[in-house]
């Protein structure tokens, strides 16, 4: 594929971006993202916040594991799930919220998925 500009674009580069931007652009897996920037979490832990069945969760959780954004860490017979790249993911949050605001949608999601900087105002997502 060659741009406007007549530079080929990456495809490898693309369908990576595009596995990212799926990973988030799915409410249950952004709503678990938002959990795990609390904290750690089982899936038996999401379940209970989430609602969802646990196949379903753990489905979106292993999507999340294979984008790379989250990390998984045995205990004995439980899994604990956190984010891999916290201080990342809250500047693309960030951005994502910045990229709202411009295009007229003022929302934020949880307040502490906002990185240190100035307040946005605008209405909460927070799950």
């Amino acid at each position: 594929m060659i741009t406007p500009e007549g530079d080929p674009v990456d495809g490898v580069a693309t369908a990576a971006y595009a596995h990212l931007f799926q990973a988030l652009a799915e409410p249950a897996r952004l709503a678990i993202v938002q959990h795990l920037a609390s904290g750690e979490h089982r899936i038996r832990d999401l379940v209970a916040h989430l609602g969802l069945a646990q196949s379903t969760v753990s489905k979106h959780v292993s999507f999340l594991l294979q984008c790379g954004l989250v990390t998984v860490r045995p205990d004995g017979r439980a899994s604990w799930y956190a984010l891999a790249e916290p201080a990342l993911l809250l500047d693309l949050i960030a951005a994502a919220g910045s990229m709202l605001a411009a295009t007229g949608n003022p929302v934020v999601l949880c307040s502490h998925l906002r990185s240190a900087g100035p307040a946005t105002s605008g209405r909460s997502a927070c799950a």
